[in-house]
């Protein structure tokens, strides 16, 4: 029985590490990319769209931190992150390719 509530332990700690990384991690990248994101889609001012997506990345890497603990699951977390963060990465590489 002893295995059994050892197991269960492992698995559970395995889970709130994977979810703690997914937050710190995947969320700073997902916040980067919005920046990213949100600096191409403003043509103007380049500083102040710059400034905007700072500015507002803060709530964005919060929300995304939040969401990691409120997934039902550390996979889904992770799945969550990437499916969000895949529009933004795809800007940034279209932008990047335009630029080159």
């Amino acid at each position: 029985m002893s295995r059994l509530l050892h197991r269960v332990a492992a698995k559970r700690r395995f889970e709130i590490f994977s979810r703690t990384v997914a937050a710190i991690v995947g969320g700073y990248a997902f916040a980067s990319l919005f920046v990213v994101a949100v600096s191409i889609s403003f043509r103007d001012a380049r500083a102040d769209a710059v400034l905007t997506g700072m500015m507002t990345s803060f709530a964005v890497y919060v929300g995304a931190f939040l969401w990691c603990f409120a997934a039902s699951s550390a996979l889904r977390a992770w799945l969550g992150l990437l499916l969000c963060a895949l529009p933004f990465a795809a800007a940034a590489l279209s932008a990047s390719r335009s630029v080159c």
